[in-house]
């Protein structure tokens, strides 16, 4: 036994499943403690480090979310939005960190986290990177700075496999630069543009979503008006940082009390 908070990571199996069984395993500031595959998975009752290839770390791959959960002071979560929604009230009951990088949620399900959050510290963001949640306070800043003779575009580029759009990520941007505003963004979003759609309409926050190849994440903002632009970009090599950031996030969320809270919260950057 040890003093250390246990970190359950659930879609073990997948590419960012898998980079955060390293990153967890690799940290001596906590210890992976499970790891969750949906039901009839191969991975189900093997040792994870065998799994995925490699020597047995002493954790075996379980379905049974009730059981593991009552191990964990965390679970870390990039599934499906039903699973998270699911997975939410489980880690609540068990008074759990949830940490939820989880993309494509609605707001029905956005509503039943909040619900969970009554009860347990939820960590959710559309992306975990340093870099990201800061270019999320810059957007904002900038946004407010400017008035709507500059259009806003979010452009965004993701692999191939990527099954959402526009990502957590975009919205999130989107989300700050209507902030900015003092909008709401479902009243000026724009995207999905196609065919014969008409001049853009003023102050609307535009969308563009790029699907190819391994791009694990770039983000643009982009700021155009006549004569000028300005950009703010960031780009991502290496879906480690995601990773490294929802461990950072899980370790602090031991010491708040219960509530929804962001990467901006964990990072400290509300004051930028």
């Amino acid at each position: 036994m040890t003093d250390k908070p246990g970190i359950v990571i659930t879609g073990g199996s997948g590419r960012m499943g898998q980079m955060l069984i390293d990153t967890v395993l690799a940290s001596d500031a906590c210890e992976l403690v499970g790891v969750l595959e949906r039901e009839g998975h191969d991975w189900i009752g093997q040792d994870v480090g065998t799994a995925m290839g490699r020597a047995p770390v002493g954790v075996t791959v379980s379905d049974d979310a009730v059981g593991t959960f009552a191990r964990a002071q965390a679970v870390i979560d990039f599934t499906a939005p039903e699973a998270t929604v699911a997975f939410s009230e489980l880690a609540a009951q068990a008074r759990a960190v949830h940490v939820i990088g989880t993309t494509g949620l609605t707001e029905d399900d956005i509503a039943h986290l909040d619900a969970a959050a009554r009860h347990a510290v939820i960590v959710r963001a559309g992306n975990m990177s340093l870099g990201v949640n800061l270019l999320t306070q810059l957007t904002k800043r900038v946004a407010a700075a400017l008035d709507e003779d500059f259009d806003i575009e979010i452009i965004e580029a993701h692999h191939h496999h990527k099954v959402d759009a526009p990502s957590g990520t975009a919205l999130m941007l989107g989300e700050a630069a209507a902030q900015g505003r003092g909008v709401d963004l479902q009243d000026v979003r724009d995207s999905g543009r196609d065919g014969i759609t008409g001049a853009r309409q003023r102050g609307d926050i535009g969308f563009s979503a790029i699907r190819g190849g391994d791009i694990v994440g770039e983000h643009d903002v982009l700021f155009a008006a006549a004569g000028e632009r300005i950009k703010l970009s960031h780009i991502a090599t290496d879906r480690a940082i995601f990773a490294r950031g929802a461990l950072r996030a899980a370790l602090w969320g031991q010491d708040q009390k219960p509530g929804a809270y962001d990467m901006v919260d964990v990072l400290g950057l509300a004051d930028l």
